[in-house]
């Protein structure tokens, strides 16, 4: 199965082991947009407003044709500034494509409490508590 890992950029530094482990069982994983420049978003902004809107554009475009590609996506939702499970505006979007394209959709914790609840919930992404072997 061909799986797109999305996240927050908090938690690119936990993506190796995880992606390590689902190309051991066969899988091919794809890292996140930015994964491999993890500042690129800082960058746009130094450039000013309409350069960081520009580039969250591209990022979305982007991520809209990656996940068309896939079979599924990986959210990876961990805690962060105090909220568990956390899952940010752009890795919602991109759970919103995969629903939207008809994408298994992982979270690889319970879907997070809060005002986003209903819609995630809605998506009906299969939460695997960690265990990377329910991802089929």
């Amino acid at each position: 199965m061909r799986i797109l890992i999305i996240c927050s950029k908090a938690f690119y530094k936990d993506i190796e082991p995880i992606k390590n482990k689902l190309e051991e069982k066969g899988h091919i994983v794809e890292y996140p947009n930015s994964y491999f420049d993890i500042d690129a978003e800082k960058k746009s902004w130094k450039l000013g407003k309409k350069e960081h809107a520009e580039f969250k554009s591209r990022m979305f475009r982007m991520s809209e044709e990656r996940i068309a590609q896939m079979d599924a996506v990986l959210t990876l939702n961990f805690d962060k500034n105090g909220k568990k499970n956390y899952i940010g505006g752009a890795t919602f979007i991109e759970v919103y494509e995969a629903f939207m394209k008809n994408k298994k959709i992982y979270f690889y914790n319970d879907i997070p409490e809060g005002m986003l609840y209903d819609e995630l919930s809605a998506f009906s992404p299969i939460v695997i508590n960690g265990n990377l072997d329910l991802v089929k």
